[in-house]
């Protein structure tokens, strides 16, 4: 059976590496690219476009524009990119912190009842073609180091959010192991060749979803 996929993104960051044929690249042609690749069983649901001032819509507004186009999905893909979170504004004043914040709310409908998505996170390489604005990898401790002020708080609350973590230390550092965030993180460039994978991996996380303290409000 296919799964439905809502992908969360910032539509038009253009601090993305370029992709072929686009000119200039915004992270819109790497949700096309993503939706090209996905077997033909699946089907993909599309964040806003339009760039819509929320400051000026009532929490009921925005919750009738998102509930019906995220009811139907099982999983959120968030893009992470560079230009993603506009730091001048609220994050309630944002889409993509909205859009994560429905698909983990189990909503009702008169044809059904929706359940808690699974939430995977992938990285957009930068203008540089780098990942390094938001994760680096230290040698030392054989771990990777995440720059969290690039998120919206919804998508840092779901990180390490595992209720009994394995923890250890090196150097100081507290380091988590296994699958203690709810919000599983991977780079672009290790997702696309392998999004059925990506997407069980998750799938996984989410029947265990009781193990971890889910932030569902913006």
């Amino acid at each position: 059976m296919g799964k439905k996929i809502f992908v969360s993104y910032k539509y038009a960051d253009r601090l993305v590496r370029p992709l072929p044929l686009c000119n200039p690249t915004t992270v819109r042609h790497y949700v096309d690219e993503l939706q090209k690749r996905l077997d033909v069983s699946d089907h993909i649901y599309k964040g806003e476009d339009d760039g819509e001032d929320l400051s000026s819509l009532a929490d009921a507004t925005i919750g009738s524009r998102l509930g019906d186009k995220i009811f139907d999905s099982t999983v959120t893909i968030v893009l992470i990119s560079k230009g993603m979170k506009e730091s001048y504004k609220r994050d309630q004043d944002q889409w993509i912190p909205w859009e994560i914040s429905y698909s983990l709310r189990e909503q009702s409908r008169e044809y059904g009842n929706s359940k808690t998505n699974a939430l995977l996170a992938v990285v957009i390489p930068d203008e540089s073609d780098s990942y390094s604005y938001f994760m680096n990898y230290n040698m030392g401790c054989n771990s990777m180091v995440f720059n969290l002020d690039v998120l919206f708080e919804i998508m840092r609350a779901n990180m390490f959010n595992q209720k009994t973590p394995t923890k250890s230390t090196c150097n100081g550092t507290t380091l988590f192991h296994g699958e203690c965030s709810y919000m599983k993180t991977i780079k672009w460039d290790d997702f696309i060749g392998n999004i059925n994978q990506c997407v069980e991996a998750v799938l996984n996380i989410w029947r265990n979803r009781n193990d971890y303290d889910i932030r569902k409000s913006v």
